[in-house]
């Protein structure tokens, strides 16, 4: 089991075949735990956002009938034109 060292900073080394079977680069985050029999060390995996720009034109659907409106959506005016069509 390897041993690690702290500096005068309060870094410790983690020892590189271990970060590259964990897959840590550099920036990588770790999260530790105090426990009673000692600390333990967690990666944190931060999860990728995504460019909503990047995603148009990904999915892409028949038109079927006539072409939608944002108006067409909003419920205030479905309710609006909901009564002015009841006699």
């Amino acid at each position: 089991m390897p041993t690690l060292l702290v500096s005068s900073k309060g870094q410790i080394v983690l020892p590189a075949a271990l970060r590259r079977r964990l897959g840590m680069g550099t920036g990588a985050r770790l999260e530790v735990l105090e426990e009673s029999d000692g600390l333990k060390l967690r990666v944190i995996r931060p999860v990728a956002t995504a460019d909503v720009k990047g995603m148009a034109g990904m999915v892409k659907a028949r038109a079927r009938g006539i072409p939608r409106r944002l108006e067409d959506f909003d419920p205030a005016s479905l309710m609006t034109r909901s009564r002015r069509a009841k006699p």
